[in-house]
């Protein structure tokens, strides 16, 4: 059998790399501490548990579900978006569910734009982002997320011919793998942008529920005139560990949730009505397991910054998300660190290049492992000396 030109020509899976990279060194019998995964590694809320059992049981949710979703996840997420953001939106026109953020963000260029046409892509940026173009068959050029400018879009260097060209942008903030953070006023500042120049803005929130030091991540959609111009995309992946679950929604432009709802249409019959009830249990009940998460997220990130630190790795704390991207030792890439501390010292991060050229000279930590083990890695590090000089 000979598969598709369009399977062919899909980008490379990075991570797909990294986990034979990871198999290859437990196969030989090495303690790997894994830092550079992004799968939460917590249960799922009892209570989330509980409600997907109760409403498994019930004989009426063994049918299909409805293609929309049922109605009543769809008012929970508008219920969630007004308690937590202040953001008022229609169940019926500014909702689509997503089994999934990951299916959203493939499916949105099949949906709204046409072969051809330009994606403007943040880099370093999730490196799915690239899947959809690959299926969309479109183009993508790259906006620079750089350090002086806190790994924020800079508008300004996008040249005319991009911002003529331009149909649609991905934002991501709390931010994938750089974990920085944006501000209302740079959302004014990219719809102002969108507006001028006729661009869609789609706005990754996946570590919307994590944020630090007692600073809670913006909403794209609580800047003025949002709605207009873009949506966002929030997964319950990461606030309610529940990845494994495939449940996730957009909200905000009636007509880019409308294009969402109709591609899904021809493609799914939505997810298994169970998931939605125990997606509704997870949105209007208790939030209290999302504080205790965040708390723990803080708890590991403040050991792993204490650690680096102390071995003379010059390392910045990051606000949100459960991710720490981290400089490499002057003299090393950032695939030369990474196979290094996997090789030498058993410990997995992810490759800033893997997640585009301005993610070179960096790594990602992820906060997935326990305290103890967070320490171990670092001491791990230290004992190959690199750090040593910079210390002394």
């Amino acid at each position: 059998m000979v598969i598709s030109n369009r399977l062919k020509d899909m980008p490379p899976h990075f991570f797909s790399s990294l986990v034979k990279k990871v198999e290859a060194a437990k196969a030989n019998g090495q303690d790997v501490i894994n830092l550079g995964r992004g799968n939460p590694d917590q249960p799922t809320p009892p209570h989330i548990v509980h409600a997907l059992q109760q409403a498994a049981e019930r004989p009426e949710n063994h049918g299909y579900s409805p293609f929309k979703g049922i109605y009543e996840l769809r008012k929970a997420v508008a219920d969630f978006y007004k308690r937590e953001y202040g953001v008022n939106v229609d169940p019926e026109t500014e909702v689509a569910i997503l089994g999934g953020s990951k299916i959203g963000l493939v499916e949105l260029p099949l949906a709204i734009m046409n072969e051809g046409d330009l994606l403007l892509l943040p880099d370093p940026g999730y490196p799915d982002y690239l899947s959809g173009v690959s299926l969309a068959n479109t183009r993508y050029e790259t906006m620079p997320l750089l350090e002086e400018n806190d790994f924020l879009v800079d508008f300004n260097l996008l040249s005319d011919d991009q911002k003529k060209a331009a149909k649609m942008m991905y934002l991501n903030y709390p931010n994938n793998p750089t974990s920085a953070t944006a501000t209302i006023p740079f959302f004014d500042e990219a719809i102002s942008f969108a507006k001028e120049n006729d661009i869609f803005i789609l706005h990754d929130f996946a570590y919307g529920g994590i944020g630090f030091d007692g600073e809670k991540p913006v909403s794209f959609l609580q800047a003025e005139g949002a709605k207009e111009v873009g949506i966002e995309m929030y997964t319950l992946s990461k606030t309610y560990n529940m990845a494994g679950w495939r449940v996730a929604f957009a909200v905000g432009n009636k007509e880019m949730i409308e294009a969402i709802n109709h591609l899904q249409s021809l493609l799914f019959i939505s997810i298994f009505p169970g998931i939605q009830y125990a997606a509704i249990a997870a949105l209007t009940e208790s939030q209290q397991c999302v504080k205790d998460l965040t708390a723990l997220y803080e708890k590991r990130r403040n050991v792993l910054i204490s650690e680096c630190r102390r071995i003379g790795w010059d390392v910045k704390a990051p606000k949100a998300s459960f991710f720490a991207f981290l400089p490499v030792p002057a003299g090393y890439t950032s695939e030369g660190f990474a196979d290094l501390l996997l090789q030498k010292a058993g410990v997995v991060v992810a490759s800033g290049h893997g997640f585009g050229k301005h993610g070179e000279g960096y790594v990602r930590v992820g906060l997935l492992e326990s305290e103890e083990r967070i320490r171990e890695a670092v001491g791990r590090i230290e004992s190959l000396g690199i750090f040593q000089s910079i210390k002394a």
